[in-house]
């Protein structure tokens, strides 16, 4: 089976490092998942009237109020076929702040979109459009676009007044052997928003099918993409 990213970077993905196409490789069919360990030098938000957003975000594990640095910091990339057969990869974020920080979200390719689509948060109610590309280091960047709220009887696209936009850069640094990450919440009237920077080492544990730690997995799964 072949991962989400490849089917979205179709021949680009042979543009990536090849600890890049290693991690994002990952499919349901490998039995292996991809835990990364290592520190975000540097967690920030933006102004005081970004703070209740981001506080209402940390409710359903969608970013969080918090300003820090050098954290101790945990990315879980589990894949698995969901309950409506779509192959789908977890990015579950742990930050050791004073308060434990999760950040989690799972992505699927979805044929009627012909892209990546993410699902954000524990209960999946909001679903942004993902663009991904190659660039220059051999590196991935994933940029947010329409962002969607599937809310019991509610699906709507949600203007872009009410969302802020992610830009996600990942890549692997030679010199030190491990993976660099960038992250960038922005919105286009308010500014920015939250983001933070740092690195891991990445490790393939054993994960066979059916394996996946229940504690990975959102609460509640969405069909609608």
């Amino acid at each position: 089976m072949s991962s989400i990213y490849r089917r979205a970077l179709g021949p680009e993905f042979d543009r990536l490092h090849p600890q890049m196409q290693r991690r994002l490789g990952v499919n349901s069919s490998d039995g292996v998942a991809c835990v990364g360990r290592g520190v975000m030098d540097e967690i920030w938000h933006g102004p005081f009237y970004v703070v209740p957003f981001l506080h209402l975000g940390s409710w359903r594990r969608i970013l969080f109020p918090d300003r820090a640095r050098d954290v101790p910091f945990t990315i879980e990339n589990y894949a698995y076929v969901d309950r409506f057969g779509r192959e789908t990869v977890t990015w579950n974020r742990t930050f050791q702040l004073a308060k434990v920080r999760r950040f989690d979200a799972t992505f699927i390719y979805s044929e009627g979109r012909g892209g990546l689509v993410d699902y954000l948060g524990t209960h999946q109610h909001l679903a942004a459009d993902i663009t991904v590309t190659v660039d220059e280091r051999g590196g991935m960047r994933l940029r947010s676009g329409a962002t969607r709220l599937y809310e019991g009887f509610v699906a709507a696209r949600l203007p872009s007044f009410l969302t802020g936009f992610a830009d996600v850069r990942e890549w692997f640094d030679d010199a030190l052997q491990r993976f660099h990450i960038e992250v960038n919440v922005s919105h286009p009237r308010w500014g920015p928003l939250f983001g933070y920077t740092g690195w891991f080492v990445a490790e393939w544990p054993a994960c066979p099918p059916g394996d996946v730690p229940a504690s990975a997995r959102p609460v509640r799964e969405e069909s609608r993409e």
